[in-house]
């Protein structure tokens, strides 16, 4: 996973280019490294997004049925 790290924080960006179908964390949740955030659909399949550290999650920027794309930031982790 791609990280860009702006004053403390992690941006999780995505992967692909498809539509989210469904965000699994909440704005200050824990998570560890490799929790699943989010799931994103492209060409059919399911693609999970993933904690590249552990963290707290300090902003999520998309919703169920977003359309995103490639590199999109689509949670911050603090």
């Amino acid at each position: 996973d791609k990280v860009t790290k702006v004053e403390g924080l992690k941006d999780v960006v995505s992967p692909i280019q498809g539509n989210v179908i469904n965000v699994l964390v909440k704005k200050g949740q824990k998570v560890k490294k490799g929790e699943v955030l989010l799931l994103i659909e492209a060409m059919k399949l399911e693609n999970e997004v993933n904690a590249p550290s552990d963290g707290v999650v300090e902003e999520i920027l998309v919703k169920n049925g977003d359309s995103v794309v490639t590199s999109q930031v689509l949670v911050r982790i603090k």
